[in-house]
């Protein structure tokens, strides 16, 4: 959602000449689009166990250009929420329904997953489901 310039501008004939589709890395931006850097650099987060690795990610935080992606995800944050949404869901989503994304990598901790899985437990009682599901993915 960040950097959609070469995508949807460079690449744009290549998908439409030859029907490519594209793998998207990062969808999450490396957590910024999952709001948790709105307020700072929370404890346990990937920025502060990584400071090293994610230096100039975090020092991008203090520039300029990086106050005003905090504010837009500020602003994605209140329309996710008025969908009924997390930020997360609405950046992944908002990925996977470009018809030029084919393929999607997104590393998560397991707080993410669990929550993903929460969610989806929710919506199909996984002692009723669970079998189903396994039977039909398995081949």
């Amino acid at each position: 959602m960040m950097h959609r310039e070469r995508f949807e501008i460079e690449y744009a004939s290549i998908f439409k000449q030859f029907g490519y589709g594209t793998t998207i890395w990062s969808p999450l931006d490396s957590g910024l689009l999952t709001g948790k850097y709105n307020d700072g650099i929370p404890e346990g987060s990937r920025y502060h166990t990584n400071k090293e690795m994610m230096s100039s990610n975090i020092a991008a935080l203090d520039t300029p250009e990086g106050k005003a992606k905090i504010d837009k995800v500020k602003q994605l944050t209140k329309v996710a929420e008025s969908l009924g949404a997390t930020t997360t869901h609405l950046a992944l989503a908002w990925t996977l329904m470009n018809p030029n994304v084919s393929t999607c990598i997104v590393s998560v901790k397991s707080s993410l997953k669990e929550a993903f899985v929460a969610q989806i437990g929710n919506s199909a009682d996984s002692s009723s489901e669970l079998p189903s599901l396994n039977r039909l993915s398995t081949t």
